[in-house]
């Protein structure tokens, strides 16, 4: 698999609190961020890969709920970590 739980807990040091903290919103828009952009570059190999089209659709619905949830409860943190992951607004 391409998320091994090394490569998961660099992801959550680096954008969460800690490496054990997966609950912070910013470790997970991070986590989503890098199956996001795996599954685009499965998708632009493989086009009729339906279930992958949807399950990409289904992450990044959670990705935007998680940005908007920081948007309305802290806007620092929300611009920190679009401007972080080169997210476009």
């Amino acid at each position: 698999m391409y998320l091994t739980t090394e490569s998961k807990k660099q992801i959550f040091a680096k954008y969460g609190k800690s490496e054990t903290n997966t609950g912070s919103a910013e470790g997970q828009i991070a986590l989503f961020t890098t199956r996001i952009n795996h599954l685009t570059g499965h998708l632009k190999v493989h086009k009729k890969d339906f279930g992958t089209q949807r399950s990409l659709i289904k992450l990044v619905g959670k990705r935007r709920s998680l940005l908007d949830y920081l948007y309305k409860t802290d806007i620092t943190r929300y611009r920190a970590i679009v401007k972080e992951l080169d997210l476009r607004k």
